[in-house]
């Protein structure tokens, strides 16, 4: 008879299945087979099948003539009438950041642009105002880099020819050859961590989040005298993560910007702005 501990894993392990093959359906548009899933996501057969009848049984596939298919139209995102009015994930990323003691970020690709649609509101741990344009910069910190991933190379490559990925400081990992080779570097299921690429003092990482139609992920930051922490709050982020995806949790949708603000800050891997002062 299995003990607690391996129990516990083998059900880990098979959330982390049931998640693997929502992003690969939604890679595919949103419909495939089973055998092009099982292909997708490196699983046997004959798991993939068992992952996708429990996946039906609890309303997130459904099953046709020809495979199976994301539950509704809009993803896995609850209906916009149970978000919050004002902004949608709002609740949730400053519970989160006061749970992980760090700055968290919900962000989505949206029409060509990266987009910051929540930033948590923690006294402790603030957002910091951008330096150099987030949405211009997605090469250079964990957020936009995951989101760039989950882009098809026809996307991707419009994108780095619109926002060049161009040195922010030292670290950065600059020029498109360099950045197609570290995505293609960064193992599946795994969060992306970025050390001061986008700016000196910042350190983040990022869990994608693929939903329906939109490229979407979570975020943290932290500042570079916490590095030693973000491995650690990296993997309690994306269980997070993926508990919100199988949970419904939140929904994608935009909303307008919070009055003093423009759309798309503040920066995710930021640090302070040019005059040292902080995002509220």
């Amino acid at each position: 008879m299995p003990d607690r501990q391996s129990t516990g894993q083998t059900l880990i392990q098979s959330v982390q299945r049931a998640v693997h093959l929502l992003r690969a359906l939604n890679h595919r548009g949103g419909s495939a087979s089973a055998k092009q899933l099982a292909r997708d996501t490196d699983l046997p057969l004959p798991t993939a099948y068992h992952l996708l009848r429990t996946l039906c049984h609890e309303g997130l596939v459904t099953k046709d003539r020809h495979g199976y298919a994301l539950a509704d139209a809009g993803g896995l995102a609850i209906p916009q009438s149970s978000a919050p009015e004002s902004l949608p994930t709002q609740e949730w990323a400053d519970h989160l950041s006061l749970e992980l003691d760090a700055a968290v970020y919900f962000v989505v690709y949206r029409e060509g642009e990266i987009r910051v649609t929540t930033a948590s509101r923690n006294p402790d741990c603030p957002p910091v105002s951008e330096w150099a344009d987030f949405r211009l910069t997605g090469h250079a910190h964990a957020a936009g880099q995951v989101l760039l991933a989950q882009l098809g190379d026809e996307e991707r490559a419009d994108h780095l020819d619109r926002h060049p990925a161009t040195p922010l400081t030292r670290h950065t990992v600059a020029g498109r050859a360099a950045i197609e080779r570290r995505l293609a570097s960064q193992r599946r299921g795994t969060p992306l961590l970025e050390y001061e690429e986008y700016a000196l003092g910042s350190v983040c990482a990022a869990v994608p989040i693929t939903v329906g139609s939109s490229a979407a992920a979570l975020a943290i930051s932290l500042p570079s005298a916490r590095t030693a922490d973000l491995s650690l709050l990296a993997r309690r982020l994306q269980d997070r993560a993926e508990s919100v995806l199988l949970d419904r949790t939140f929904s994608i949708t935009p909303h307008a910007p919070r009055p003093g603000t423009r759309e798309g800050a503040p920066g995710v891997p930021g640090a302070p702005s040019r005059s040292g002062r902080q995002a509220s």
